[in-house]
């Protein structure tokens, strides 16, 4: 599992990262949630990996 964490602000930034950031559930700075693993979720991950912080967590948290 990963935990994705919001840290920068989306104002001012691309249409497509902004789409990107609300469809991992993000909406406020600070706001995390947990996501599988999977190869579209790295994808999306690395389109906005200059707006969030992103932490591998065990399946059981």
């Amino acid at each position: 599992m990963l935990k994705i964490t919001l840290v920068k602000s989306t104002v001012g930034r691309l249409e497509k990262q902004k789409a990107t950031v609300e469809a991992l559930g993000l909406k406020k700075i600070g706001q995390s949630k947990l996501h599988k693993d999977t190869p579209v979720t790295r994808g999306m991950i690395k389109v906005v990996s200059h707006l969030v912080k992103v932490e591998e967590v065990s399946e059981e948290a």
